[in-house]
C-alpha cells in the first residue's frame, strides 16, 4: 500500500526542525518512504490525498493517562488531591473489567479524535473483585487501534499500612509483583512496530512500600522495560515523604533506582533547581499534565527549567477524572499557557508546545527511534490537521494556529500507514456503541 499526502503544510519535527510550506509526505508498508517540498516523487499510487489547506504533524504522544477513570467523570470538582482521591478510592474499588474495558475504550476513541497514535496508560487501580482489569484495557487499545504502553500498575500500603486507598483495591508486595511480570509475558512486544507493549508502575510514594518500588525497578530491568510513577506532585507529598523518610521525593526516587533513563515521572511539579539538574544529568523524563494539575490545584510544573537541564518532557492527559475533556490536542496550547504563566512570555514558544506532543513524548516512553517525528524510515504515525476554516484561516503561520486557536478538524490520522480517524470520524469502532456503554457504566457507579 503506497499512500501520498501532497500539497500540505509539513512540521516533521525532526532533529533539524525541517518544516515546509508546501510538502509531501510517502507511506509505503507503515513507514515514511519520503517527506520534503513539493509534489511526491513519481511512481505508483494506491491512495493520493489532497492536503491542500492542511498541516501535517506526527501523531501526538499522551505519556500518562488511568482510562479507567472515564467510568467516574465528574467527581469531586472542588477538591485538591488527596481529597480528591480520598472522594473516588470507593467508587473505583467497585469497578470490574467490565467498566474498565467501557472506560479504556472511550479513552483511547476521544485520544484518536485528538491526534494520538500512542497512549501510555498507568493502570494501577487492580480491585479485588475486578477481574482481568489490565486485560480490558489492552481489549480497549485493539479496538480503537492506537498504538498502548500499557502500565501495570500497583499499590501495596492500604490503609491499614498507612497509606491512602482502601486495602480492597491494593495488592501484596509479592502478588503486585509477580502480576506485573505476567502483564510483561502476556503482553509486550519489543519490536520497533509493537502496537502493544507493557511497563513497570508502582504508583506513588503514598500507595507504594519501598520494597516494590526497589523490586519494581530490578524487574523492569531483567524484562528491559520501562519505569513510571508519580512523583513530586503535590506539596503534601513532599511533606509526607520528608516526614516518613526523612528525605525530598527526588532523594527518595533515587535512592531506590528511579533516576535513569529508562524512567518516566508522572506531573512533577515540585522539584527544586537541584532536583531539575538531576533529572537532566539522569535523563529522567516527566510527563507534563497542566489540565489535570490545574483541575486538582497542584500546581504548575517548571517545563522551562527542565527542557534547559536537558529532561526528555512529554505531555500527559491524566485520568479523566481529574480532566473531564480528556483530548490531547488541546494540552499543547494549556502547556503554553502555563508555561508563560509561571515564567514569562518567552518560556515556551508554539513549536515547543508541539515538540512536547510528539517527539518530547516519544523520548519518554523510549520510541524516538521509530516515533515523534516525519523522517524517512520511521513509522507512519501522523495527523492531517485541517486549518481552512473559520477558526483557522488567515492565520499564516499553520503551527501557530494549531497552537494558539480551537482545535483543528482531524481530516485524518494515521497509525502504521492505516487510517484510524478520518474527517473527525473515528473509522475502527462506533462511537455511538461507546457511548451507550459510557451510559450504563455511568448509570451503575452512581448507583
Amino acid at each position: 500500500m503506497r499512500t501520498v499526502i501532497e500539497h500540505a503544510a509539513i512540521a516533521t519535527v525532526d532533529h533539524a526542525s525541517n518544516e515546509y510550506a508546501d510538502g509531501h509526505v510517502v507511506i509505503e508498508d507503515g513507514r515514511i518512504t519520503a517527506v520534503g517540498p513539493g509534489p511526491a516523487p513519481e511512481g505508483a499510487v494506491d491512495r493520493r490525498i489532497d492536503g491542500s489547506g492542511c498541516l501535517v504533524t506526527p501523531g501526538f504522544v499522551n505519556t500518562h493517562h488511568h482510562l479507567y477513570q472515564w467510568a467516574t467523570r465528574g467527581y469531586a470538582p472542588e477538591s485538591d488531591l488527596f481529597g480528591w482521591l480520598t472522594t473516588l478510592y470507593p467508587v473505583w474499588a467497585r469497578l470490574t473489567d467490565v467498566e474498565f474495558y467501557a472506560a479504556a475504550s472511550a479513552g483511547l476513541a476521544k485520544l484518536a479524535l485528538s491526534g494520538c497514535t500512542l497512549a501510555a496508560d498507568h493502570c494501577y487501580l487492580h480491585p479485588r473483585e475486578g477481574g482481568d482489569v489490565f486485560g480490558a484495557v489492552v481489549r480497549g487499545a485493539e479496538r480503537v487501534g492506537i498504538r498502548l504502553l500499557g502500565v501495570r500498575g500497583s499499590m501495596d500500603r492500604g490503609e491499614s499500612h498507612g497509606g491512602l486507598p482502601p486495602d480492597s483495591v491494593v495488592e501484596t508486595t509479592e502478588a503486585a509483583l509477580l502480576a506485573t511480570e505476567e502483564a510483561i509475558k502476556r503482553f509486550h512486544d519489543p519490536s520497533p512496530a509493537a502496537m502493544i507493549q507493557v511497563a513497570v508502575g508502582p504508583c506513588s510514594p503514598f500507595t507504594v512500600s519501598k520494597e516494590l518500588m526497589r523490586e519494581g525497578a530490578e524487574l523492569a530491568r531483567r524484562t528491559g522495560t520501562r519505569l513510571h510513577t508519580h512523583l513530586a506532585e503535590t506539596v503534601d507529598e513532599e511533606e509526607q515523604c520528608l516526614a516518613e523518610f526523612g528525605v525530598k521525593p527526588i532523594d527518595y526516587a533515587d535512592e531506590l533506582g528511579w533516576l535513569a533513563d529508562d524512567v518516566w515521572l508522572a506531573h512533577g511539579i515540585h522539584f527544586d533547581d537541584a532536583a531539575i539538574d538531576r533529572l537532566g544529568a539522569s535523563q529522567t523524563g516527566v510527563a507534563h499534565c497542566p489540565s489535570s494539575n490545574a483541575r486538582i490545584a497542584a500546581g504548575m510544573a517548571p517545563v522551562r527549567a527542565l527542557l534547559d537541564a536537558g529532561a526528555p518532557v512529554g505531555l500527559g492527559v491524566d485520568g479523566a477524572a481529574s480532566h473531564e475533556a480528556g483530548g490531547l490536542a488541546g494540552e499543547l496550547q494549556e502547556a503554553l499557557y502555563v508555561a508563560r504563566w509561571r515564567d514569562g512570555a518567552t518560556a515556551l514558544t508554539p513549536r515547543q508546545a508541539l515538540w512536547l506532543a510528539t517527539m518530547g513524548g516519544a523520548r519518554c516512553l523510549g520510541r524516538q527511534n521509530e516515533l515523534g517525528s516525519l523522517e524517512v524510515g520511521k513509522l507512519a504515525d501522523l495527523a492531517v490537521w485541517r486549518l481552512s476554516g473559520l477558526d483557522h484561516a488567515g492565520i499564516m503561520d499553520p503551527v501557530a494556529a494549531l497552537v494558539f486557536s480551537d482545535v483543528p478538524p482531524l481530516a485524518l490520522l494515521l497509525v502504521g500507514g492505516e487510517a484510524v480517524v478520518e474527517s473527525d470520524e473515528l473509522l475502527t469502532t462506533s462511537e455511538a456503541e461507546i457511548a451507550a456503554e459510557l451510559a450504563v457504566v455511568g448509570r451503575r457507579m452512581a448507583s
